[in-house]
């Protein structure tokens, strides 16, 4: 059974050892989030591997954070986030590679002597314990006065929003009550580094929106840098400072979520994070792409000599406009289609409109209030309109497997 240890960690070694186990003070001043150092990133992880007998989990992942940074690690199911928040927590330590904290190396030391707090999606609280024991079990292992940890616990129960729920058992508490009482606890000893592992996905929609909210507000406050492992691409895209994308063991792609969103790196990414219309062409040169014997403009790119490659705009950069409008072939590329069937989201419309020439289909979202809908009926003859800048162009790789992988958006093994 996972037992937290005094820094609000599990582990899978022996709870009475862990139990046993005093937690160490930060690894130096360098470590708190007060101090400035300006020489090198707060945390790195250079090269690091992590092997299960033959398979490789993680595969010379190198990766740079910087002291109060909110980053989350997102992938789908079996990249290797949720390895590499391990190996830094010492939870599951690497194979190879290096990992520094605060100027000093940590890579071989054990859980309970990192300077770290952490939250897992079990909650991994203490049954027989109120909150206020929960919270304070961490302080009294670093043997702090009844009243240091007092304060501290009524402090805590202030800024997560609970002060009534002080006596409670953690049976009484609500999901959403139980993940911010196992947030305290990892906050409680006043960590320079917060792990989160998937800590909202076992929380209903409404409940998961406004903890996320809450979480990102005080990481603001507390200034702590935090890493946040999802598959959850709105979660990251909201909550991060910056997003490592992680795929098969390897980063595809560091950035903002700007940068992810609008400007990914390959065909993985940009069908990963949001949704990305797909189209099968034939690199042309640099500004142009081909499909049969039409010239397509797009946004420059770097041709590196492939043939095969990707057409790629987001649903809502498009427009439905109807056939035989003329577009400006400098600014914007028209297809031809035919509308497949609409969907009503709310606020906007999802369309998909079948193109021939490419022979898939492809989805428009416009405005529910501002779209002429006689052009969304199953059936008619529209024209899908898209600004040139927003034409990205990818590498396609000639793998069945691979491209099944991208398009399907799945993790699955395929050869190299």
């Amino acid at each position: 059974m996972l037992q937290p240890n005094a820094s609000g960690c599990s582990d899978y070694r022996d709870p009475e050892t862990l139990m046993m186990a005093q937690p160490q003070q930060p690894i130096t001043s360098a470590c708190t989030p007060s101090a400035k150092r300006s020489h090198a990133p707060y945390l790195q992880v250079n090269k690091l591997w992590k092997h299960y007998g033959n398979f490789a989990a993680l595969k010379e992942v190198s990766l740079e954070i910087e002291e109060g940074e909110f980053v989350c690690f997102l992938g789908p199911s079996g990249c290797g986030k949720t390895t590499l928040l391990r190996a830094i927590a010492g939870l599951d330590p690497q194979s190879r590679g290096e990992i520094v904290q605060g100027g000093q190396t940590i890579s071989r030391l054990p859980p309970e002597q990192r300077d770290f707090g952490i939250v897992f999606q079990s909650y991994a609280l203490f049954p027989n314990l109120t909150v206020t024991q929960n919270i304070a079990y961490g302080l009294r292992s670093l043997k702090k006065s009844r009243q240091e940890v007092a304060q501290k616990v009524n402090e805590l129960l202030e800024t997560i929003g609970l002060p009534d729920m002080a006596h409670k058992y953690p049976a009484q508490l609500s999901g959403g009550q139980q993940q911010r009482i196992a947030l305290a606890r990892a906050l409680a000893t006043e960590p320079s580094l917060l792990l989160l592992d998937e800590p909202l996905s076992a929380l209903d929609a409404r409940v998961r929106l406004h903890l996320r909210q809450e979480i990102r507000s005080l990481q603001r406050k507390l200034g702590i840098t935090t890493i946040m492992v999802t598959h959850d691409q709105d979660e990251a895209l909201a909550m991060a400072d910056r997003i490592v994308v992680m795929n098969h063991g390897i980063i595809e792609q560091v950035g903002t979520p700007e940068q992810v969103y609008r400007r990914p790196v390959n065909a993985f990414v940009a069908n990963f994070v949001g949704t990305m219309n797909l189209l099968p062409v034939k690199a042309a040169n640099q500004q142009q792409v081909r499909v049969q014997s039409r010239l397509i403009n797009s946004r420059s790119y770097k041709s590196k000599q492939m043939d095969a490659a990707w057409l790629a705009f987001r649903p809502e950069v498009a427009e439905i406009k109807p056939v035989g409008l003329h577009l400006d072939g400098n600014r914007y590329e028209g297809f031809s289609g035919t509308v497949l069937h609409t969907e009503f989201m709310g606020n906007f419309l999802r369309i998909e409109v079948s193109l021939p020439e490419f022979q898939q289909s492809v989805q428009v979202d416009v405005s529910s209030q501002h779209t002429d809908l006689t052009l969304c009926a199953p059936g008619y003859q529209v024209c899908v309109s898209v600004p040139v800048d927003e034409l990205q162009v990818f590498e396609r790789y000639n793998n069945s497997a691979a491209t099944g992988a991208i398009l399907s958006g799945k993790n699955e093994e395929v050869a190299a």
